[in-house]
């Protein structure tokens, strides 16, 4: 029987490995895929034209239906009859020949008002990428090999134009190592590895997955306090732009209870404090997603330096939370500049879909 959307997939997930890992480490061999930056998504489309014969599942099992409406009239127009699709929800940005992955333009996607969402999808319309085929016709594939899944989503992707699109896909380990280090300019970040004879696996983190590992030495601006009120949550970062400007950068998390606690002894001697001594405090960026979230942060004199391990950034911002590494207690605060981030060379996102 065809998977429903009433009884949602969870989507199979995928461990980190260093480097991207040879194919005889696996038993039956390994597919390697560039690893897409947006919205995974599982696509449940009945075969028919009708309302509610297109659902778009998240990784959360939240659905995304009525955010992609462009989306919904490609699949109920183009595929060629009943099937669920794993894939991932991008948008791209930049001129032909110049194209790439625009992941803020993609949360903008996610807003309450329909008159919104009506206006992005008309102005920064998503396409989907497909890497998986979970179910066709009435018949369930989750049993199946990967291998024979991938076969079968190729030939049911025959033909069926933009803005729906396959992976690309290869068994050289070599050109996908070319890949990690190539498809980062068109905005991808890593390679996916997945093993031919494995059936797919919800919620199991079967795939191999190779990102970019960078480091750079930033600038601690401030910290928030943990959710549970013991300790630093998170700690803000900053490099200073071409015109001598701390810039705010992002933020690095993600600590153990007994160092969120040592955190806030090592952090003291560079408390910015009022004339009463009391920690002087910021107030952050909100967003839609704040809601009523306390964004609120202990300001730091800009002195003390951090090297953190990052993957890639998105603008002028570390893409994703970073890690922290270690204090660089030899390095001054105003060396910490952009000029210092390895970026990778521009690719065009065309030459990576298919």
């Amino acid at each position: 029987m065809l998977p429903a959307a009433s009884d949602p997939i969870a989507p199979m997930l995928a461990k980190s490995v260093d480097t991207v890992p040879l194919p005889d480490k696996v038993a039956g061999g390994l597919s390697y895929e560039p690893k897409w930056d947006g919205f995974r998504a599982i696509v449940y489309f009945d075969g028919t034209s009708g309302p509610g014969s297109v659902e778009i599942g998240s990784r959360g099992s939240k659905m995304l239906t009525r955010y992609f409406p462009e989306l919904v009239e490609a699949f109920s127009t183009l595929l060629p009859g009943p099937c669920v699709l794993d894939g991932e929800i991008v948008v791209q940005k930049g001129a032909a020949g110049h194209a790439k992955l625009d992941w803020d333009s993609l949360t903008q996607r996610i807003h309450p008002a329909a008159s919104r969402v009506k206006k992005l999808a008309e102005e920064t319309p998503a396409m989907f990428v497909a890497f998986d085929l979970l179910g066709a016709g009435d018949e369930s594939l989750l049993e199946v090999p990967f291998g024979e899944r991938r076969e079968r989503l190729e030939t049911l992707m025959a033909g069926v134009g933009h803005p729906l699109h396959l992976s690309q896909r290869t068994t050289d380990v070599e050109l996908a190592r070319q890949w990690l280090t190539e498809f980062e300019g068109a905005g991808l970040d890593g390679v996916v590895a997945k093993p031919l004879a494995a059936p797919y696996a919800p919620n199991k983190r079967i795939m191999l997955k190779t990102k970019h590992h960078r480091t750079a030495d930033a600038v601690v601006t401030g910290y928030r306090m943990h959710a549970s009120g013991n300790g630093v949550g998170s700690l803000l970062l900053g490099l200073y732009d071409a015109d001598g400007e701390l810039q705010s950068v992002g933020g690095a998390s993600a600590f153990s209870d007994a160092r969120r606690l040592e955190l806030i002894d090592e952090l003291d001697p560079f408390v910015l404090r009022d004339e009463n001594g009391d920690p002087v405090k910021g107030e952050g960026e909100r967003s839609r997603f704040s809601g009523s979230k306390d964004v609120s942060f202990v300001r730091l004199r800009p002195e003390k330096v951090v090297e953190v391990r990052y993957d890639q950034m998105e603008g002028s911002r570390f893409r994703h939370t970073v890690q922290f590494d270690r204090w660089r207690p030899d390095r001054e605060a105003r060396s910490c500049t952009f000029e210092q981030l390895d970026l990778p060379t521009a690719y065009d996102l065309s030459r990576v879909l298919v």
